[in-house]
């Protein structure tokens, strides 16, 4: 089976409603290359990290204008169609979600995941995120069923845990998507290694859209959007602008990787060492 999968790559807004513009046009160019999936960045509702914005902004699931704007495009365009993940508000927190939804032809959400790995880390140049104080972490992994073969969604920062990848291939995940909005300072260090790495350790394709360009809210992403094969090759790239690339899948390789290098089936079961203490302690 062949599909032609998608990734738009957009830099997105502080507000709602001029993201869903931008990506429903470049939605539309994707559909008119013949792309049958395809696939948006992180936070591709709502670009926001200033302090109290995102609050004043989010909206829950049920209200959420671009999630009804992406179900009617994919439903139109008859075209499976995943809103990368979204700022949404829960109803049971005072934090939000950083949730994946997965649309099919027919605009209904057929799968959903929330970010389990929060970003929190300072950077090089004063960067400094703080994802956990803004957003519940997810508590479990996701492999959603589609005609074209199961689909192990994941978020930007849960790429550096290859155990995640690893539990979604043996659960059955032939594509996994990485929806992201990958800081420059890491982008450039370790975006193309680390996607390519879960692509050959997995066997699986790897979709991974991402945010790119200076955001209003003082974010600056890398861009470079990646299809990737099961044997680590770069099927098509982005750049640095937005835009959207488009491959053709030929599922088929996910099992000639998998046969000539059948690693998922060779776990051994091994005692953990002891933790070694630092010098001087």
């Amino acid at each position: 089976m062949i599909l032609r999968a998608a990734c738009v790559q957009t830099t997105s807004a502080a507000e709602i409603a001029p993201n869903i513009a931008a990506t429903s046009e470049m939605i539309r160019e994707a559909h008119g290359d013949g792309a049958t999936f395809v696939a948006m960045p992180e936070v591709v509702n709502m670009c926001e990290m200033r302090p109290g914005q995102t609050d004043l902004k989010a909206q829950t699931e049920a209200t959420e204008p671009a999630l009804k704007a992406y179900r009617e495009l994919a439903a139109e365009l008859d075209i499976w169609l995943l809103a990368g993940s979204l700022v949404v508000k829960l109803e049971d927190d005072p934090r939000m979600a950083n949730r994946s939804f997965l649309i099919d032809p027919s605009g209904s959400v057929v799968a959903k995941y929330d970010k389990i790995h929060m970003f929190d880390v300072d950077l090089e140049g004063g960067e400094s995120y703080r994802e956990s104080k803004k957003f519940r972490p997810g508590e479990r992994a996701v492999v959603a069923d589609t005609p074209f073969g199961p689909v192990g969604m994941t978020i930007c920062y849960d790429m550096r845990f290859a155990y995640l990848y690893r539990t979604l291939a043996q659960a059955g995940a032939r594509i996994l998507t990485v929806p992201a909005a990958f800081t420059r300072p890491t982008g450039r260090a370790h975006w193309h290694t680390l996607l390519r790495c879960r692509a050959i350790e997995t066997g699986c394709f790897v979709i991974a859209p991402a945010q790119c360009g200076d955001h209003e809210d003082g974010r600056k992403t890398y861009g470079h959007s990646l299809i990737i094969s099961p044997w680590g090759e770069v099927l098509a790239e982005g750049g640095e602008e937005p835009g959207v690339i488009v491959a053709d899948l030929d599922l088929s390789k996910v099992d000639e990787a998998r046969s000539m290098v059948p690693a998922l089936t060779h776990d051994r079961a091994f005692a953990a060492p002891e933790a070694l203490r630092l010098a001087g302690e």
